[in-house]
């Protein structure tokens, strides 16, 4: 299994981040690893969302929601190459005017400990460049 963890605070209440976050169709703002994202039903997250990352290396990463209790965390799992992949994004208020964001991204599959090192190698810096952009 392949686990990484990023945790990271804001200095805004838990609902502005909540609500800035599923707002998907956006995020190609502050994540540029993402060329596009499409989100169906469109609008904001719900449990019953599905969609599509098209990244700017050409890969596509889908996704399906499977977890969903606002404004707490959601939880999306989408296939990459035979791996399965779950994106957990938690948000947690610290204090009335701070949030702590956590994400965490586990893969499993046959091979997946072949792949813990370029798959956390990538997906550690495209974070490294996009969550500075997302916090400012």
């Amino acid at each position: 299994m392949i686990q990484i963890r990023r945790e990271f605070a804001v200095d805004v209440p838990l609902l502005v981040p909540w609500r800035h976050l599923a707002d998907v169709e956006h995020w190609p703002s502050w994540a540029r690893h993402i060329k596009r994202a499409q989100i169906t039903p469109t609008g904001a997250l719900t449990l019953q969302s599905k969609g599509t990352f098209h990244l700017s290396n050409g890969i596509r990463s889908r996704f399906r929601m499977v977890e969903y209790n606002p404004p707490h965390n959601w939880r999306w799992v989408g296939p990459f190459l035979w791996l399965s992949v779950s994106y957990d994004h938690r948000f947690e208020s610290i204090a009335p005017s701070r949030t702590k964001l956590i994400w965490i991204i586990e893969a499993r599959g046959l091979g997946s400990s072949i792949l813990v090192v370029p798959f956390a190698a990538i997906y550690n810096l495209n974070l490294d460049k996009a969550v500075p952009r997302l916090v400012s």
